[in-house]
């Protein structure tokens, strides 16, 4: 299961994306925002870090207009990596070598094509479990 949550900004983007998953049979949560009204960021990422740290779900994508600021609040969450990318290759490396569970993205910044590609990659990488890769996520980890 995937949890899925934007603002205003990212609005559209999550719907795009929501309609890929579908096709793909993805089963997903969609945390909100409901609509194109302005809304405050924090409130969607946070809810749907909660979900991933919590194991309602197994990853999770947040979008705003950036992607920055909704990144920063899902990463407060504790057990959750998060990582911004706008590109394949940023999706899947951050699969292969940090393990992230949550991928972030602008929708003011990726197209919709791009967004999807990204959206695949890193759904569809696996971690890699080699050992330096686990090792720097306890490091990444610890407080």
């Amino acid at each position: 299961m995937v949890a899925i949550g934007s603002d205003h900004g990212g609005y559209d983007l999550k719907q795009c994306v929501i309609r890929h998953l579908e096709e793909r049979g993805i089963p997903y949560e969609d945390m909100g925002c409901g609509g194109k009204e302005s809304c405050d960021y924090p409130i969607y990422g946070r809810a749907v870090a909660k979900a991933v740290a919590e194991g309602r779900c197994d990853k999770g994508i947040v979008i705003c207009t950036t992607g920055i600021g909704i990144s920063i609040v899902a990463n407060k969450v504790k057990g959750i990596r998060c990582a911004l990318c706008a590109d394949t290759l940023s999706a899947k490396m951050t699969r292969l070598h940090n393990d992230a569970n949550v991928l972030a993205m602008g929708g003011g910044i990726v197209g919709a094509n791009l967004a999807l590609e990204i959206v695949d990659t890193f759904l569809d990488t696996e971690f890699s479990g080699e050992e330096k890769h686990c090792r720097r996520i306890r490091l990444i980890e610890e407080e």
